[in-house]
């Protein structure tokens, strides 16, 4: 996991419309950058979920939300148009991103080990800075977590 107080590695990868959008781009804004594993599963939807619920209070206080995962494009816009996330879905399937912010992790479930991604979630200061950053969260409780982290 990247530390707090270094610069987050900026990037650019298409979002759920094709576009292209990178870190840069929200400068000047505080960033909640969320890794997930897989979109409609479970977890990840109730993630998903709260914090498209939370955005207008997150928009309120002067931050956008940002997922990223290793879905495609075709995938992430499924996502948000079947639970109406008002918020960026980033798409990474070549993992250079999940790579950069060091969430790529061996994990293991049923006793089998395999190589995914650890739900993390930085927050980023208006300069690019990491001044918060969680791994292993529970996808139910961090949307209001992050928020909280804005006061």
């Amino acid at each position: 996991m990247l530390e707090v107080g270094t610069k987050a590695p900026d990037f650019t990868l298409p979002d759920q419309n094709g576009e292209m959008r990178s870190l840069a781009d929200y400068r000047g804004q505080k960033v909640i950058l969320y890794f997930y594993p897989k979109d409609m599963t479970a977890g990840c939807t109730k993630q998903a979920c709260g914090f498209g619920e939370l955005y207008p209070q997150f928009r309120t206080k002067g931050a956008v939300v940002i997922g990223i995962s290793k879905d495609s494009v075709a995938s992430h816009k499924k996502f948000e148009e079947k639970y109406g996330l008002p918020f960026t879905l980033l798409a990474d399937p070549e993992k250079e991103v999940i790579q950069a912010y060091d969430v790529w992790k061996e994990k293991k479930n049923y006793g089998k080990v395999y190589m995914g991604v650890v739900r993390t979630t930085y927050l980023i200061d208006e300069n690019g800075f990491i001044i918060k950053a969680m791994d292993k969260v529970k996808a139910a409780e961090n949307p209001q977590q992050m928020l909280g982290a804005l006061e």
